[in-house]
């Protein structure tokens, strides 16, 4: 571009005494709303744990485990960084973190560790020995077993109150089962409840207000009264009921049936069977996201999950996992770092506008390291000018060109501009500082 002398020293007469603050657009600066859900897929015998995101229905990541690890149960600690998984023929707890999904240590524990779960204020961790005939407490700062609590023979699934005040742990021994209700201040035995038939998994409604118990060779699921510690209701499941979980409000169970390859829903008020869904073969484990709207099942003769929608009862989704699925928890992770690196634009004077050309900013994922594409970065000047706004590119770089007109202020331009990635459900928000260098061409 070009312009005559007298009409450059017009421009920056004019900027000289004019600088305009507008407000940004809205919501840059601000993280957008919502969090991610993933679901911890705990793969026996592939000995990997599969990351689930539950916005698309599919395996995002894979946890590759230790040596010989043979995940059985997994959990994930309630603020959601932190996922506990248990490797039976090892006989150890592998501890993982979810934000970077990857595996931070093993604790050695009892003999064949199957089901585990984390106390509300996720300091401690407690594991079912299934040879040993014990619980192990594990401390979650330490990552060291302080207490060993002796239970019934061949102790399975595990359940902690919402106070945290109380374990329900199931004796899986073949025939009549009971359930051991340990007190978790003092890590000692304070009851023992008759159940039904080998019992598998517990579960205990949000509101602690009931404790549920599937009986694998009953074909049924016990509902105990925790204030009296007595079965008031048996619910007739399908073929071999083994997992269970509570959906977020309380109100409903759902069953795995491994022989019947189906999905028992119950009504847990009225401590009724209200729905049956066929999903894949053996079905073990299942989990529910935080809405409340999808329950996702594993399956594990054919190493899949599938993804059932709880309102219309139906298999939306059938999606592949490692070998042998079981145990499967749900974590609510909150968006990634993010890092904007901004560059140098260049700014060209028109007699009657300025031109901001090749604005520029690089987003980056910084718990990856990997650049993030198809993201709306708004770029500004120092005075929160709006200036234009671009989608990051497939490298991670978003950038535009804009007229600006005079009035804005040239040496307000030349001291930067402002580019500003709002946030987003997957990353956090991010802002950068990018330069200017003024090109005047004269005829």
């Amino acid at each position: 571009m070009s312009v005559s002398m007298r009409a450059g020293r017009r421009v920056l007469a004019v900027a000289a005494a004019v600088a305009t603050a507008v407000v940004v657009p809205a919501g840059v600066g601000h993280a957008a709303g919502g969090q991610r859900v993933l679901a911890y897929v705990a793969n026996y015998d592939s000995g990997d744990i599969s990351v689930i995101d539950t916005a698309t229905g599919l395996v995002s990541t894979t946890i590759p485990g230790a040596v010989g690890a043979s995940p059985y149960g997994v959990a994930v600690a309630v603020k959601g960084t932190r996922a506990y998984a248990t490797n039976t023929r090892a006989g150890t707890l592998a501890v993982l973190d979810t934000v970077t999904n990857s595996e931070l240590a093993t604790v050695a524990v009892g003999s064949q560790p199957y089901s585990v779960a984390v106390s509300p204020d996720g300091g401690h961790v407690y594991v079912t020995n299934f040879a040993s005939g014990t619980v192990s407490v594990v401390d979650a700062g330490t990552l060291t077993v302080t207490a060993t609590v002796a239970v019934g023979s061949q102790p399975d699934g595990i359940a902690v109150t919402p106070d945290g005040t109380r374990l329900y742990v199931a004796n899986g021994v073949a025939g009549p089962g009971t359930v051991t209700v340990v007190d978790t201040a003092t890590n000692t035995v304070s009851a023992t409840i008759p159940v039904g038939v080998t019992p598998g998994k517990v579960a205990v409604t949000p509101d602690g207000g009931r404790v549920l118990v599937t009986n694998l060779f009953s074909n049924s699921v016990s509902i105990v009264d925790p204030a009296t510690n007595t079965v008031v209701g048996t619910v007739g499941s399908g073929g071999t009921p083994y997992g269970i979980t509570v959906s977020p409000n309380g109100a409903t169970a759902y069953v795995p049936n491994r022989t019947d390859n189906s999905l028992s829903i119950v009504d847990i008020s009225s401590m009724s069977l209200v729905g049956v869904v066929a999903v894949g073969q053996a079905p073990a484990e299942v989990a529910v996201t935080p809405d409340g709207a999808t329950a996702y099942v594993t399956n594990r003769s054919d190493g899949t999950v599938s993804v059932v929608d709880t309102a219309s009862r139906t298999v939306t989704r059938t999606t592949a996992v490692g070998v042998h699925p079981v145990g499967i928890a749900m974590a609510t992770i909150g968006p990634d770092p993010t890092a904007l690196t901004a560059g140098w634009a260049t700014l060209s004077v028109q007699s009657s506008s300025l031109r901001l050309s090749g604005l520029t900013a690089t987003l980056t994922d910084t718990r990856t390291g990997q650049r993030v594409a198809g993201q709306r970065v708004f770029f500004s000047t120092m005075y929160g000018r709006p200036l234009c706004s671009a989608v990051t590119n497939s490298t991670g770089v978003a950038t535009c060109t804009t007229d600006v007109p005079p009035l804005v202020g040239l040496v307000a331009l030349l001291r930067g501009y402002t580019a500003a990635y709002p946030g987003s459900v997957l990353f956090q928000p991010a802002t950068a500082h990018g330069n200017v260098r003024l090109s005047l061409l004269l005829r």
